[in-house]
């Protein structure tokens, strides 16, 4: 049992003593969205898609992350918004 612990002690020492490498995080960019056409008359799932990208009246923006999810929704409703990327600095 002692064996045991005193190797476990060293290993926990030599864990703690290797530098800890410094993560870089690449630039993230965003999304500027405009809604340019109305929703109405539209169906109902594209009038869903507008709401979720949390676009409400017509020339309204709102800034989101740039992932596909977000241009899985962009590219539903692509006739009606207007898409900007902006670089985050």
């Amino acid at each position: 049992m002692a064996v045991k612990k005193a190797q476990e002690g060293k290993a926990q020492a030599e864990v703690s003593q290797k530098p800890k490498s410094a993560k870089v995080e690449p630039e993230e960019k965003l999304l500027k969205v405009k809604l340019v056409r109305s929703i109405v008359g539209r169906p109902r799932k594209q009038r869903e898609v507008v709401k979720g990208l949390g676009l409400r009246k017509m020339s309204s923006e709102v800034i989101r992350r740039d992932c596909p999810e977000i241009w899985g929704m962009i590219n539903k409703v692509s006739h009606l918004v207007k898409v900007e990327v902006i670089e985050k600095q």
